[in-house]
This record gives C-alpha cells, sequence and structure tokens, in this order.
C-alpha cells in the first residue's frame, strides 16, 4: 500500500455523518455509498482537464447513503444486498451526483484496508473510506485494481 497525490474532500457534515454511522453501528461494521462527483482528470476518462489538488481535488463527497451490513460475520467484514446496492446508487445519480466510493468502519480493525479489503475490492478508480470510531479516524484510498493507494482527506 502506498500514498497518491489525489485528495478525497469531505465536508464536515459528510464526514460526521460517516463517523456517526461507526459509532451507532460499534462493535458491528457499518457501511455505504458514497456520492458527489470525480474529477476526471485523475481516473483517466477525460485527460482534457487539468486539475490543480488544492483548488480542485479529485474527489468530492457531497451524500453519505447508510447501507445494511448483511455480512454473517458484521463484526468482522461487512457486505451490502447487490439489490440495495444498486438502490442507493441509483438515488445517488438521481439526485445529480454519482458514486464516488464506498465506506466501512473497522471497530477493532486496522485503520487502513485490511487482506479481506483488498481480496473483495472491485470498483477499480473509485474510493474506499475506512472509518475507526474510537479514534476517530477516517481514511480513504483509491483501488486501482491490484492495490489501494492513500488518499489525502481534505475537510471544507
Amino acid at each position: 500500500m502506498s500514498t497518491t497525490n489525489s485528495t478525497i474532500e469531505f465536508s464536515t457534515d459528510t464526514y460526521e455523518a460517516i463517523v456517526a454511522h461507526a459509532h451507532e453501528g460499534a462493535p458491528r461494521e457499518v457501511c455505504g455509498v458514497l456520492g458527489g462527483e470525480r474529477n476526471r482528470s485523475e481516473d483517466g476518462t477525460n485527460d482534457a482537464l487539468d486539475a490543480d489538488e488544492e483548488c480542485n481535488p479529485a474527489t468530492r463527497v457531497r451524500s453519505v447513503r447508510r447501507a445494511e451490513n448483511v455480512a454473517r460475520s458484521p463484526r468482522r467484514t461487512y457486505l451490502i444486498d447487490p439489490e440495495k446496492q444498486l438502490a442507493i446508487m441509483e438515488s445517488i445519480e438521481a439526485s445529480g451526483n454519482e458514486v464516488v466510493g464506498f465506506y466501512h468502519s473497522h471497530p477493532v480493525g486496522p485503520p487502513r484496508p485490511s487482506p479481506t479489503d483488498e481480496s473483495r475490492a472491485t470498483w477499480e478508480g473509485y474510493s474506499y473510506v475506512i472509518c475507526l470510531p474510537d479514534l476517530p479516524f477516517v481514511g480513504s484510498w483509491r483501488w486501482d485494481g491490484d492495490r489501494f493507494t492513500g488518499q489525502r482527506i481534505a475537510l471544507r
């Protein structure tokens, strides 16, 4: 796992919504989907954009949509029902935003993606946000199809 120069930007409200969800759900892992906007120059879909990281972060989180953790062992892992995940994603898009990533908590786990997180990551180019409710700590990593790369967190 390495660190990149990409940034994910949260408002105080979206950041606090993730932390609150993690606190409420502990000791179980909680999860959800993030809506907002992605900078196309970073994910490669529009090389014509030349973003300044300070003024135009790679990812802006505008909404936090909670999902039920339906995993068999919710204290150690998370799983979003695929049909409900699709419904959440469609509602994000219907609101004029796009899906920018996913979040979950690690009530007792490390402050980074676990081996399970790596083995289950499938959304290449998207942010995976992890919250440790007791610190509180929120970190973000982008999945490139092979590994996670850390992202800077910005609060606005």
